[in-house]
């Protein structure tokens, strides 16, 4: 690279890419987006009308106000576990009981898509954990010096095989 060169501009989708990568990259992304899914089939498929040939069949009964109030509370829930971490796994476990009771309630979970959704998304947001941030690697020169073996503190005397500074080396006892 020389004097002259310029660095080339981030254009704005890359920007963004990388920016939704490091946001997506901190919560329970794919749990969330199960569950809010999860909201839509148990919401809509209650209140759909369907045809076969001419006749027409409504499926809408005292348990869609059921369905509509479960698949409301599913997004939510997949909201929450984007948007308040701290509280995934309340959400989660309350996604995995809404998705039980949409069985009885409201078409065998919205036909089993959204029962299946919202189970799943439920179990990663429970199992998600923050990640901890990578340490850079200590700029120390690895050390000439032997590998040497000392004498265990133990009651039996035994030798193990420490460095210097009492590291394990992953070698084996000696005897």
């Amino acid at each position: 690279m020389s004097a002259d060169t310029r660095p080339q501009p981030i254009d704005n989708f890359r920007r963004f890419r990388h920016t939704f990568r490091h946001w997506r990259g901190q919560r329970p992304f794919w749990a969330g987006l199960l569950t809010l899914l999860a909201g839509f089939p148990i919401m809509y498929i209650p209140y759909q009308t369907m045809t076969l040939g001419d006749l027409s069949i409504r499926m809408a009964t005292t348990a869609g106000a059921g369905s509509l109030i479960i698949g409301v509370l599913l997004v939510v829930l997949g909201l929450t576990m984007w948007f308040q971490q701290q509280s995934r796994i309340f959400a989660g476990v309350a996604a995995i009981l809404l998705a039980l009771v949409s069985l009885v309630v409201s078409n065998i979970g919205a036909f089993l898509i959204g029962f299946l959704l919202a189970l799943i998304g439920g179990a990663l947001s429970v199992s998600w954990m923050p990640g901890k941030p990578i340490a850079a690697p200590a700029a120390t020169e690895p050390s000439d010096e032997p590998v040497r073996l000392t004498k265990d503190t133990s009651p039996r005397g035994e030798v193990s095989g420490t460095t210097p500074g009492g590291e394990f080396d992953g070698g084996h006892r000696g005897d």
